[in-house]
């Protein structure tokens, strides 16, 4: 317990810095998902071709990969200078975004064509089928694994410490420095992961049972 209470600034700023990294990429990703998901079920043939050739050369590349690229690679590109908080959340969200956007596509797969072509029928436009009948019944059945996405994002802003973010990650480390033992402090990072889970598989039955659909 010293541990902790002994190095409340460093938890605090740690883990304040990781809820801000996930929450920005997490709201970046789920808009940049949706506008690649719809993309992959275009029926224009450039915006489909692009949509899988965004997931797959994303998703195929590791983060670590991803989070390089922008803090050693950006900066020699001659573009405006960015902080690796700013980097980090770039990477996450232009990484997360495929697994958004597949899981989406997977969704609007489930929705009945009858759907679509009813929408046709009454003279909407894709756009509209797509955001005004299809999506919204999309998102509420692929809700259990949008929420997988999200926390294994939550996680993986963890490898932003290797980036200079002094995020939750960072926290063994700047433990070491200051003398204390490294295991415990990453026993009471575990814990607060566990909490931040938890409160997110919350969220997930709050939403679940708001949108549930009586059958």
């Amino acid at each position: 317990m010293s541990t902790l209470l002994d190095n409340l600034d460093l938890f605090t700023t740690g883990f304040k810095n990781t809820v801000i990294l996930f929450v920005v990429s997490g709201l970046f990703a789920l808009i940049l998902g949706t506008i690649v998901g719809a993309m992959r079920v275009s029926p224009v043939p450039a915006l489909r071709a692009f949509g899988t050739l965004y997931v797959n050369v994303i998703r195929n590349t590791p983060l670590t990969l991803v989070l390089f690229f922008f803090a050693l690679g950006y900066p020699k590109l001659g573009l405006p200078e960015i902080d690796f908080m700013t980097a980090a959340t770039i990477g996450l969200s232009l990484y997360t975004a495929t697994y958004v956007a597949e899981v989406l596509r997977s969704g609007i797969n489930t929705v009945p064509v009858g759907q679509a072509e009813a929408a046709r029928a009454i003279g909407l436009p894709f756009t509209q089928t797509l955001t005004l009948v299809i999506l919204p019944q999309a998102f509420r059945s692929v809700l259990p694994p949008l929420f997988s996405v999200l926390i294994a994002l939550l996680k993986n802003t963890t490898v932003a410490a290797g980036f200079s973010v002094a995020e939750a990650g960072a926290i063994r480390a700047n433990l070491s420095e200051r003398g204390y033992p490294a295991m415990e402090g990453l026993l009471w990072v575990a814990l607060f992961f566990v909490i931040l889970v938890l409160i997110l598989a919350q969220l997930q039955r709050y939403f679940e049972k708001k949108w549930k659909v009586a059958r």
